[in-house]
C-alpha cells in the first residue's frame, strides 16, 4: 500500500509541475503575439514606396524646368495663354487661350508708365519712397529703402527695367490727385485703348485683381511701344543709381535683352503666384515687328524657352509664308 501511495504522490507532483510550466509559458507567448501587430504599425509597408516616388518626382520636375532650352515645335509652347501678332499688319500668327482673363502681375507697369508720362510731369522732380510704398500684400523685398530719394525718371526706369514695386508705387502717389486718381486713369486709358478684358486695382501688379487677356495685352504693348522712354527703359540691360548715398546696380529682369540674337524693342516681365511667370515683348523676327505675349508659364525658364520656340518658328516656318495657328 505504501509503494502505491508513494507512486501516486510522485505522479501528482509531476502533474502540478507540468501545470505550472504551462501556465508560465502561456502569458509569455500571448505577449509576444500581441507585440507583433504593434511593430507592423510602426513600419507600414506603403511608407517607403511613397517616399521613393516623391524623391524621384522632384528631381525630374526640377530638371524639366531648368533644362528647357526652347527646342521643339511651336505646339510645345507651355505658357497657358499666348498671343503672337505681326505688329505692322495686325495679323494673328499664333494664339493659345488668348481670350482667357487672368492676373497679369507686373505687366501692369507698362500701363503705370504710360499713365505717369501722359500728364507730362517733370522727370527731374525728386520722389521719396515712404511707408505707403512698402508691399504689405506679398511682402516682396525692395532695394529702395524707405527714405530713398530718386528722380521721377529714375523711378520710372527702375519700375520698368527691374520691376521695382516701390518705384511704381511712388509714381502713383505723386500723380495729380494721388493713387486713387492714378488707378482711375489706368482704367480710363484701358477703355480708351479698347482693352475690354482689362482691369486695374493697383499700379504694381502685386494684386491678382489686376487682370487682362493675351489679346488685350497685344494692344497694351503696341500702345506702350509708342513711348520712346518706355522702349528705352524696358530694354536697358543694367543701370546704376545712387541709393541713400551708395551706388547700386539694377538689372533687367528679362535675360533676352542681353542676348545678341534678339532685337527687342520693348520688354516687360511679371510674376506673382496667381499669375505665374509672364513675359511680353516687341521684337523684330524675320524682319517683321512682332508682339509676343506669354502668360502663366509654369517653370522658371519656360517663358524664355517659349519665346525661343516662337522666334525659331517664325524665322523658319513663317519667313516666306505667313500663316495662323490657334491653340
Amino acid at each position: 500500500m505504501e509503494p502505491m501511495k508513494a507512486t501516486f504522490r510522485t505522479l501528482l507532483a509531476c502533474l502540478v509541475a507540468l501545470g505550472v510550466a504551462v501556465a508560465t509559458s502561456g502569458p509569455a507567448t500571448a505577449a509576444t503575439a500581441k507585440k507583433k501587430p504593434v511593430a507592423a504599425k510602426k513600419l507600414p509597408a506603403k511608407t517607403p514606396a511613397k517616399n521613393v516616388r516623391k524623391a524621384a518626382s522632384k528631381p525630374a520636375h526640377h530638371a524639366a524646368v531648368h533644362e528647357d532650352d526652347g527646342a521643339g515645335p511651336i505646339e510645345q509652347i507651355k505658357s497657358a495663354s499666348v498671343a503672337v501678332i505681326d505688329q505692322s499688319t495686325g495679323d494673328v500668327l499664333y494664339e493659345k487661350n488668348a481670350d482667357a482673363v487672368v492676373p497679369i502681375a507686373s505687366i501692369t507697369k507698362l500701363m503705370t508708365a504710360m499713365v505717369a508720362l501722359d500728364v507730362q510731369p517733370s522727370l527731374t522732380e525728386t520722389l521719396t519712397i515712404t511707408e505707403a510704398d512698402v508691399d504689405t500684400l506679398k511682402g516682396t523685398h525692395s532695394r529702395l529703402a524707405v527714405g530713398t530719394q530718386l528722380t521721377r525718371e529714375e523711378m520710372l526706369r527702375l519700375a520698368l527695367m527691374s520691376s521695382e514695386n516701390r518705384a511704381a508705387s511712388a509714381l502713383s502717389r505723386y500723380y495729380p490727385g494721388g493713387r486713387a486718381a492714378f488707378v482711375a486713369a489706368m482704367n480710363a486709358k484701358a477703355r480708351m485703348l479698347g482693352l475690354t478684358d482689362t482691369r486695374f486695382v493697383d499700379p504694381t501688379g502685386l494684386t491678382p485683381e489686376n487682370v487682362s487677356s493675351a489679346r488685350d495685352l497685344v494692344k497694351l504693348v503696341n500702345a506702350a511701344h509708342q513711348y520712346p522712354l518706355i522702349r528705352e527703359f524696358t530694354t536697358t540691360d543694367e543701370y546704376q543709381v545712387i541709393v541713400r548715398g551708395r551706388p547700386q546696380i539694377f538689372r533687367n529682369t528679362n535675360a533676352l535683352v542681353r542676348n545678341e540674337q534678339w532685337n527687342i524693342g520693348l520688354s516687360k516681365t511679371g510674376f506673382i503666384s496667381e499669375a505665374g511667370k509672364c513675359l511680353v515683348m516687341q521684337a523684330w523676327l524675320a524682319n517683321k515687328p512682332t508682339i509676343i505675349v506669354l502668360l502663366d508659364s509654369w517653370g522658371k525658364l519656360t517663358r524664355i524657352a517659349d519665346a525661343q520656340r516662337i522666334k525659331r518658328w517664325i524665322e523658319t516656318s513663317l519667313a516666306s509664308n505667313t500663316g495662323t495657328i490657334r491653340g
